[in-house]
């Protein structure tokens, strides 16, 4: 089930919303699995769509980390949603839920500051953009990721420039090991 946007949502993020050239989505299973069913959903749709490795990895931690904060911290239903716009090469990704839950998920009641926390920030550093709104009954986070490769007139290494276009400093250096981390936690 998918939820079509409200004019609510303020100018900049209706402009940051692709256009609907390509795009599906599917309803979850509201568990702790489902950031592997949104993961292993999304790379297919990466494959058909020819996304470049290095920017599926991207895609594909952004798709678990927002998946990951909807199981812990809001209500059922639960519902992945890409796209792509094929003149920018972003793809589009939104996680719908039912809005916030009374209390959060086991997970992350038990969890220690360390193990949870860095969602956001991974997902800044990954993404174009990204935002929320809030429609009747419903929550939907969503975030844009640039899949094209980037050029680096600098000669900069991959490593030093993520796919949002922000180059990395000695200030984001934490989010870029976090984000490493994160990549190999989740590797098939």
């Amino acid at each position: 089930m998918t939820y079509a946007s409200t004019s609510a949502d303020s100018p900049s993020q209706a402009a940051t919303r692709p256009l609907r050239a390509s795009g599906s989505a599917w309803p979850l299973s509201h568990h702790p699995e489902a950031a592997g069913e949104a993961r292993k959903i999304t790379k297919e749709v990466l494959d058909r769509w020819k996304v470049a490795e290095e920017a599926a990895d991207l895609v594909l931690l952004t798709v678990s980390e927002l998946v990951t904060n909807a199981v812990e911290h809001a209500q059922p239903p639960l519902n992945l949603e890409l796209s792509r716009d094929p003149g920018t090469r972003r793809v589009h990704i939104e996680v719908a839920d039912g809005g916030p839950a009374a209390t959060v998920g086991d997970w992350a009641a038990s969890g220690s500051p360390d193990e949870h926390g860095r969602g956001l920030e991974i997902i800044d550093q990954l993404t174009a953009a990204y935002g929320d709104r809030q429609e009747p009954g419903h929550a939907i986070h969503w975030a844009d990721v640039n899949t094209a490769r980037l050029p680096r007139p600098d000669g900069s290494s991959p490593s030093q420039t993520t796919l949002s276009g922000r180059p990395t400093t000695a200030a984001h250096g934490s989010h870029d090991s976090a984000v490493d981390q994160e990549l190999r936690m989740i590797a098939p």
